[in-house]
């Protein structure tokens, strides 16, 4: 009796394990689904560096955008989160740009992922130029030219009140 208890509680444990081991491999990276690409800032300036996350890739991935080179995503401990630094180009344009995710041989995108922001657009010439435009010398020029006239004719003026 004592060895067909010792084979059924071994033939319990084999059946156990065998069907514990399929889940345990899914959940240890032949599971490859990307989903929720995150970007942050969601605002950014050229030349800044976005930290990009996301979920269902534990092996790593790869992202790729028209805004910046190809970068590694590196696989988070304990997680099925990959996650990655990349730097904004200088020249990137402003506006939206997606962020593309590849891993595992599959591949999901976020059409709008972040924003690239320039100088800024304000007033007479921005704030983006290097230097003073022509435009600025004329208004810089025409205020000291007002400054000059106003302070000739308060001078004048008191000069002419001493007199009498």
């Amino acid at each position: 009796m004592s060895s067909h208890r010792a084979l059924a509680v071994s033939a319990a444990a084999v059946a156990v394990l065998g069907l514990a081991a399929p889940a345990a491999v899914a959940r240890d990276g032949m599971n490859f689904n990307p989903s929720n690409i995150v970007a942050l800032p969601s605002v950014i300036a050229r030349g800044g560096q976005l930290t990009i996350t996301v979920d269902g890739c534990p092996g790593g991935a790869t992202a790729t955008s028209d805004a910046f080179p190809s970068t590694q995503l590196m696989t988070v401990a304990g997680s099925n989160t990959a996650r990655g630094t990349a730097t904004v180009n200088r020249d990137a344009r402003n506006g939206t740009h997606p962020i593309t995710v590849t891993c595992g041989g599959k591949s999901l995108t976020n059409p709008a992922a972040f924003t690239v922001i320039g100088g800024v657009q304000g007033g007479f010439g921005g704030g983006s130029s290097t230097g003073a435009t022509p435009t600025d010398v004329a208004i810089g020029g025409g205020l000291v030219a007002a400054a000059v006239l106003a302070g000739g004719a308060f001078w004048l003026r008191r000069r002419s009140e001493k007199r009498i």
